[in-house]
């Protein structure tokens, strides 16, 4: 019979479950995450190897000419040495790291979640997935609310494959789609995308585009093949946070 409930368990069936148990459920990028792993014995005793917290995000890929949701790992950590549970006996762990500084917030079509795994050889390994919800960073922030106080409408925020030339941690970016609706840059503007490119606990790496609004024929021209599109890499700090609205308003003025 316990030969027969190895067995079982080597499959998932009466074995060993994890439940992670988070300390909140929303958190700034940055921020120390806390929380407790529940480990549940399940009908005869098993050896983990070991557990494993990872955090996922999802992201627009690209293949030719088609795109498909993809999954990014951008962090991970081990929680345990190897150990023993017994059959029905209960522990639990508790743990803490810091979210990355680049971990893109949650917002539009980005999701995040903290998947908890146990490690054991030669049987389906129990997971737990639990879904993080990830504010922008002071700076990152700061980037946002300055673009929308220039009268900049958010439409989109998505995280989609980063291009070959971008120097990022990740395979991804996460690009914040605007549109002017008021303010001086209405009627001269198309839209404004920014890209957050990479982040530190002390700055921030931003890519614009800014795409003019045909005006002319030459104009038009110039639209149809791309060439009203202007890119302008920036690092804010600290220290730029007085004058950042600003800023912006010059940089954008600038290639009008």
């Amino acid at each position: 019979m316990m030969i027969f409930s190895k067995a079982l368990a080597s499959f998932g069936v009466g074995a060993a479950t994890v439940d992670t148990v988070l300390d909140h459920d929303t958190y700034t990028a940055g921020d120390l995450v806390q929380g407790d792993i529940h480990i549940k014995g399940g009908n005869v005793e098993q050896r983990i190897d070991a557990i494993y917290l990872s955090l996922h995000i999802n992201f627009t890929n690209k293949s030719g000419d088609k795109e498909y949701e993809d999954t990014a790992t951008i962090f991970q950590k081990k929680i345990t040495e190897p150990f023993s549970i017994q059959a029905g006996e209960e522990k639990s762990l508790l743990f803490s790291f810091n979210l990355p500084y680049d971990a893109p917030a949650t917002v539009g079509r980005t999701r995040a979640w903290l998947n908890t795994g146990l490690d054991i050889k030669h049987a389906v390994d129990p997971s737990d997935k639990d879904a993080v919800a990830i504010r922008p960073t002071r700076l990152a922030g700061a980037v946002i609310d300055a673009v929308k106080n220039l009268g900049f409408r958010l439409r989109e925020v998505e995280c989609e494959k980063a291009g070959l030339r971008m120097n990022t941690r990740h395979s991804f970016v996460q690009e914040y789609e605007f549109v002017p609706t008021t303010g001086p840059f209405r009627g001269y503007l198309d839209e404004l995308e920014v890209v957050f490119v990479n982040q530190t606990s002390h700055k921030v790496e931003v890519l614009f585009q800014v795409d003019r609004k045909a005006r002319g024929f030459t104009s038009f021209l110039s639209e149809a093949f791309d060439m009203d599109e202007s890119y302008v890499g920036l690092t804010f700090t600290e220290q730029d946070l007085p004058t950042l609205q600003e800023d912006l308003r010059r940089l954008i003025q600038d290639y009008l």
